[in-house]
């Protein structure tokens, strides 16, 4: 109830000037003013992301009813390249990179795409290509030995490698179990070997002044500390380990390529020579291309790619989920910030 006389609520009396009123009023006025920038700054996140969402499903939906072929089992969408007579076609199976678990060029998704190539009736040959300076022995060698089960299997269909800038280590190592390999003259092919290197820090903690403090249940559970003195048991035992992959490695290539190999001493040294050099020990067939082999050897130009390859949801998925989270990571900071801390 108010105060007749001052016409305001019994109890408080009408500020007098100079008693701050006109900075209370500021002070809300400035409150009001800030919730009202952050609630249009959320409702502005919220809209762009609904936007990026559309755009990204619409993209899909258009890009997806373009897609040529089908999905084969396990492989990703085989893509037809060139013309060609014929329903005959040369599959193709790539591996770029290195060679290792959760990626393109993982045991996995390499042996998916071989067996949707050696399983479909159209496939006149295998060309697997191969741009690889190595990787994991153990992803080389299951890949490895599906190529060799699939050559049985299907023994009328040949697999034919083809080398492109590099073919060494675990790239190697997969294209010896090829029927033939075809190389450029300038490709590097070989370093059949196998190491694991690090660092040590050992000396740097010394002049430094720093104690390594390393506690364990086993004694040679800090074995190859990067901290810690090597020991000759610790060296030999590694060797040892490395010697023994590095055999498997040599009974792979001889396996594959049988009385094919040369007899050059250093053929297993880890050494890389070039493709002309290669074909001369006995490491390739000879020269080729995957036109000349689809053209010549198999005898059908159309080419059908059956690497395994990401879909166009799962890229734009990881591309949105990049978006949402630049976009959310801004709003957070633009919150956090407020008025007069940008």
């Amino acid at each position: 109830m108010n105060d007749p006389l001052t016409d305001m609520p019994r109890g408080e009396r009408r500020p007098e000037p100079g008693a701050g009123w006109e900075r209370s009023v500021l002070e809300k006025m400035a409150l009001s003013l800030v919730i009202e920038r952050r609630r249009a700054r959320r409702w502005g996140i919220f809209f762009k992301l609904l936007l990026v969402a559309y755009v990204g499903v619409m993209t899909a939906i258009w890009l997806g009813a373009w897609t040529p072929g089908g999905k084969p089992d396990g492989a990703g969408v085989p893509v037809a390249e060139g013309g060609g007579q014929g329903d005959r076609h040369t599959a193709v199976v790539r591996i770029e990179g290195v060679i290792k678990a959760d990626a393109q060029t993982s045991a996995e998704r390499i042996n998916a795409a071989l067996r949707a190539a050696f399983r479909d009736p159209k496939t006149a040959g295998v060309a697997l290509l191969i741009n690889s300076p190595g990787g994991s022995p153990v992803q080389s060698a299951m890949i490895f030995d599906e190529i060799r089960r699939l050559r049985e299997k299907y023994p009328k269909i040949e697999l034919h490698a083809v080398v492109g800038e590099v073919c060494a280590s675990g790239g190697y190592y997969v294209a010896a179990a090829a029927d033939k390999i075809h190389v450029n003259p300038a490709s590097l092919v070989g370093s059949i070997g196998v190491l694991m290197d690090g660092f040590g820090f050992v000396g740097a903690m010394h002049k430094l002044g720093v104690e390594r403090r390393l506690v364990s249940a086993g004694e040679n559970k800090g074995f190859m500390d990067s901290f810690s003195p090597v020991s000759e048991r610790d060296r030999d035992h590694l060797q040892g380990l490395l010697d023994q992959i590095h055999q498997q490695f040599i009974d792979a290539v001889r396996l594959g390529r049988g009385e094919r190999l040369g007899d050059d001493p250093t053929l297993f040294s880890g050494l890389v020579w070039t493709g002309q050099k290669a074909v001369e020990l006995g490491l390739a067939d000879g020269q080729g291309s995957l036109g000349s082999l689809a053209r010549d050897v198999f005898k059908a130009d159309r080419v059908v790619d059956f690497s395994v390859r990401d879909t166009l949801l799962e890229r734009l998925g990881r591309r949105f989920g990049f978006a949402v989270g630049s976009a959310v990571g801004e709003g957070v900071r633009s919150e956090l910030a407020g008025p007069g801390w940008r």
